[in-house]
């Protein structure tokens, strides 16, 4: 007895107000959404107890819970403050490259055009906007003016891309990229320190202008999806609900995801139905309705600092004079397949191309790729008038339907025009102009389906939907003239002859490039319904759903026959990444015990007792091993199971009882139960650490089937699970456990699978 309660008179339990630290990650590891999720209805539950006993704690309970909303408010105000940033910048930086402004340099060269005289056929040929020969020759005709244009395109191009790719590698080397493959891993509960943090964001957006100004075939709608999140998780840091619960920051990133794509296209609705589909793990209903606002506000905000740029509230708005037939469905699937062709193709090789990159001695010049790709690109680039524009720009003119007023080479029919309702024009024959612009757009689709593989994936800030949808477009916008040339001179048909007579306008080639490029980005993203949504949104074309879903199924359809994975999973893969895939099915026999270590000839599980080790011992252990946390139970002998200590926690813990209690020295008895064990009268000071540990870790059986087990960690988020046999601890199954062996049994690389 006396033993007992010199015990009890010298033991600690300074864990009562919880250590800095404690309950926290280490870089490169799953969060457990289980104990996050616990703690945070333990929180909610005190804050609601508390708020019956004053008027103070009532105030504090109603902000907590509008603490959401107004941190939803912030995000949209901020990425779409960004974004107008972005926009503004990038459109004056790419024209730039062409020349400047006399009237102000910082005026871009529609800008400048504003208050022209000019006739509405040559509004960008006003005389304040000066190209270089202009401005250093005195004129711009002859081919020495146009060797000196083409020469300053490749010098602006290089000087932007050298500066951005400079930036990113001594800065912030996670500005690079999309980053939705990253940020998808992180809202699954995996932990990348510094890559949604103040530096990234700010490089981010600086380089995103200086590589869309480069004129690199890559587009900034991604990679401000990153920019987004890096603001939602620098805004959790406000609030102490969101900056202490990793799960609860999870739901806030998840909204500002919605709110990235959102001022990327101006599709508030499609941002949300993205992030619900693409990238979000965990997405409750109220984060739906959070992430709503959260895009609409980015949106009008963005909308209110650029309302004449590419960022008002629909991107590319179409209006189209005549409704699509059920004939041309045929046309659209055929673009589906297309797109699931293009999207299969440019995993395929953008993936090999980035393992050579990492694999070989390119991997170690990134400065110097991103410069070869730049010249190649500019000298490619500038001889061909849609490639020389920018990829949006692009987008918008395949999109149009002709109009009167019209003077691009695209609308350059014959016969021009002798009878027209208003806008409406009949399909004519095509005239030398257009047939010049379907040779442009042929050689600048093997030039963008090329070229982009090498683009995506190096060290600059990267997206790839402008791209794919551009690739689309232009395929789409060639089937269209070749199908409105077809009705026209073979209008006699089977196939045209109920729905297409002579001299009326049936066919709507812009409309062929809307499907073609929903077909190529589902192809690349296996994107579908948000995909339709946000077509819908970013063209106005709400009458275009049913040829929009066609072609976006198919083009999934023929994608997924060829490779299940899209461009954002097979870069998961690629860079070793611990998510694991809700969406594919586990459908092999095999048990718990296959997957669980130790195996049969590893040495036995490492262990923690309850009450009968030292603070050397669990050190000891601790300096031994890597693991991420130590299985506790009642003995070595017993092996029944107390509970799960994680690593980190213990580190903390008893460094911190070493420096702040009297009496913890290496002989110390370390217990977690809830009563101290009996000792010595000599003994030194005990240190109880019960309140460090999971006290309810889940467990399987051995025998349990492992398309369950798999099933578990998908739907809980778990980051490990024990197993037992008749009540007794036997081993332990890691998130990374469940990757090496699905990785395994596809006959894929187990060691691919890098981090905990």
């Amino acid at each position: 007895n006396g033993g007992g309660m010199n015990g009890s008179s010298t033991m600690m339990d300074f864990l009562e107000e919880p250590l800095p630290g404690v309950g926290t990650y280490e870089d490169f590891n799953t969060i457990d959404w289980v104990r996050e999720k616990s703690r945070d209805r333990d929180r909610h539950r005190e804050i609601t107890s508390r708020s019956k006993e004053s008027t103070w704690a009532l105030i504090h309970s109603v902000s907590d819970a509008f603490s959401g909303w107004l941190l939803m408010l912030l995000i949209g105000l901020l990425a779409g403050s960004l974004a107008g940033l972005i926009d503004i910048s990038a459109h004056w930086m790419t024209d730039l490259k062409e020349g400047v402004c006399l009237a102000g340099f910082w005026f871009n060269h529609e800008h400048c055009c504003w208050k022209s005289n000019t006739t509405f056929t040559d509004r960008d040929k006003c005389p304040e906007w000066m190209s270089w020969s202009q401005l250093i020759l005195g004129h711009g005709e002859g081919a020495f003016a146009y060797i000196l244009n083409y020469l300053m395109y490749v010098v602006w191009a290089l000087l932007f891309s050298l500066l951005a790719v400079l930036l990113v590698k001594g800065f912030a080397p996670y500005a690079c990229g999309s980053g939705i493959p990253e940020i998808k891993t992180i809202l699954s509960g995996f932990i990348i320190r510094g890559y949604l943090g103040k530096w990234t964001l700010i490089i981010k957006t600086i380089t995103l202008v200086l590589a869309v100004s480069s004129g690199l075939s890559l587009g900034k709608e991604g990679p401000l999806v990153h920019v987004a999140c890096c603001c939602g998780n620098i805004l959790c840091h406000l609030f102490t609900k969101y900056r202490k619960n990793e799960a609860k920051r999870r739901e806030v990133l998840s909204a500002a995801a919605a709110a990235g794509v959102s001022v990327a296209f101006g599709a508030p609705i499609g941002g949300v139905l993205f992030s619900l589909e693409e990238v979000s793990y965990y997405f409750p209903l109220k984060t739906l309705w959070r992430s709503f606002f959260a895009a609409l506000v980015a949106a009008f905000t963005l909308r209110s600092i650029n309302p004449f740029g590419n960022s008002r509230l629909v991107l590319f708005y179409v209006e189209f004079h005549m409704p699509w037939h059920l004939l041309e469905l045929v046309p659209f699937i055929l673009l589906g397949i297309f797109g699931g062709l293009w999207g299969a193709f440019f995993i395929r090789s953008n993936i090999a191309w980035c393992r050579r990159r990492k694999t070989t001695k390119l991997g170690r010049y990134p400065v110097l790729e991103v410069l070869v790709v730049t010249a190649i690109t500019a000298i490619l680039a500038f001889p061909n008038e849609y490639t020389r524009m920018s990829t949006s720009e692009l987008i918008s003119e395949l999109f149009n339907d002709c109009g009167i007023l019209d003077s691009s080479q695209l609308c350059e029919y014959a016969n021009d025009v002798n009878s027209t309702k208003g806008d409406d024009l009949p399909d004519r024959a095509a005239g030398p102009g257009v047939y010049t612009a379907m040779w442009q757009l042929a050689l600048a689709l093997v030039m963008k389906v090329f070229i982009t593989i090498f683009t995506f994936g190096m060290k600059v800030p990267s997206g790839l939907f402008i791209p794919s949808m551009a690739v689309g477009a232009i395929a789409g916008r060639l089937l269209g003239v070749a199908m409105e040339q077809l009705a026209f001179y073979h209008h006699d048909w089977a196939i045209f002859s109920g729905w297409c007579s002579q001299g009326a306008d049936c066919i709507t080639p812009g409309l062929y490039a809307m499907v073609g490029a929903a077909a190529c980005l589902g192809g690349v993203t296996r994107m579908t319904v948000s995909l339709v949504v946000i077509m819908f949104e970013l063209t106005g074309g709400l009458e275009y759903i049913v040829p929009l879903m066609a072609a976006a199924m198919t083009s999934k359809w023929v994608a997924d026959a060829i490779g299940r994975e899209g461009i954002y999973d097979a870069h998961i893969r690629l860079n070793g990444y611990p998510f694991l895939e809700a969406k594919e099915e586990f459908s092999h026999k095999t048990l718990a015990m296959d997957v669980m270590r130790p195996r049969r000839s590893d040495p036995a599980l490492t262990v923690i007792t309850q009450d009968s080790m030292t603070v050397e011992d669990v050190e000891t252990i601790v300096n031994e091993t890597t693991y991420s946390g130590y299985p506790v139970v009642v003995s070595r002998e017993s092996q029944r199971l107390v509970g799960f200590g994680l690593r980190r926690d213990l580190i903390i813990s008893i460094e911190n009882a070493r420096k702040k209690q009297d009496g913890i020295v290496s002989t110390s008895v370390i217990y977690f139960t809830e009563h101290s064990p009996p000792l010595p009268p000599s003994s030194p000071s005990m240190l109880k650490l019960r309140s460090i540990l999971d006290l309810s870790p889940f467990t399987v059986t051995d025998q349990t089937p492992m398309e369950i087990v798999v099933d578990i960690f998908r739907k809980l988020g778990l980051r490990q699970c024990l197993v037992t046999h008749n009540g007794k601890l036997l081993g332990i199954i890691t998130k990374k456990d469940v990757l090496k062996h699905i990785a395994q049994l596809a006959n894929q690389d187990p060691d691919s699978i890098l981090f905990n």
